[in-house]
């Protein structure tokens, strides 16, 4: 027995964490990065610790690249598609609203209008064998490539002012996810709302001056159960802390 507390409570905010460090590999326009795609639900934070490169978004606001250097802070709102650049050494720690909706789903990569229009052909490209081997990182880059060769489309319409491909692009990416909704709504309430609706208690208790609650203090901790696997937009370190990132298991 470690005499460790059990693990029954997400993050606070019942967020998903992760750290990544942006892909070096070269793209078909030269740039070096990750995958771009959007999360249909989901605001996404970038906390840059280490490292300089740069964010690209697609919006209804346009295009823009906004710069990433030690101590930045950005964030995106779901329907943002967003390619993470590398310019050197970028680290970068990932907070992500409801934590394990994007680990159940929560995600659409900008793959070419036909890979998108068949939703086996999507899930065939989208998909990764397990572990952090040669041939998942072959897989990894080819489903970069793929998703970098449809966003080029999406960001020279939106830069000469049409936004009609990024638009029909969001409409394709929430037919893709639809059936997967009851089953994030189910996290959801076991994750964030719950974790709402408990403050709430809370606060009810505390206006009664009832602090019953507290006799359940504890501190927990946890280490990345999976180093240097490939994530959408790097090499992902994941925690699998309950309802934030899925438990990794050796391949």
């Amino acid at each position: 027995m470690s005499g460790r507390p059990p693990l029954p409570h997400p993050l606070p905010g019942a967020v998903g964490l992760s750290h990544l460090s942006a892909y070096d590999w070269e793209s078909a326009d030269g740039v070096c990065g990750g995958s771009p795609h959007l999360h249909l639900v989901c605001t996404e934070a970038y906390v840059v610790t280490a490292g300089r490169g740069a964010v690209q978004t697609l919006s209804p606001g346009g295009y823009r690249e906004i710069p990433l250097r030690p101590g930045s802070l950005v964030w995106f709102t779901p329907g943002t598609v967003h390619r993470m650049v590398q310019g050197g050494d970028l680290r970068v720690t990932v907070l992500m609203q409801n934590g394990g909706l994007p680990e159940a789903g929560d995600s659409v990569f900008t793959f070419p209008p036909e890979v998108l229009a068949e939703p086996e052909a999507y899930a065939a490209a989208a998909a990764l064998p397990p572990g952090t081997g040669p041939t998942t990182e072959a897989a990894a880059r080819r489903r970069r490539d793929l998703a970098v060769e449809g966003y080029l489309p999406l960001r020279e319409a939106l830069v000469a002012g049409n936004d009609g491909p990024y638009r029909e692009f969001q409409r394709t990416a929430a037919r893709l996810v639809r059936e997967k909704v009851p089953a994030w709504r189910e996290r959801w309430r076991a994750g964030a709302l719950a974790a709402a609706e408990r403050t709430g208690e809370q606060l009810d208790a505390l206006a009664d001056a009832d602090p019953a609650h507290l006799a359940d203090a504890t501190a927990y901790e946890a280490a990345p159960t999976l180093r240097g696997g490939y994530g959408m937009c790097g090499r992902r370190d994941e925690y699998a802390v309950p309802g934030a990132t899925s438990p990794y298991r050796e391949e």
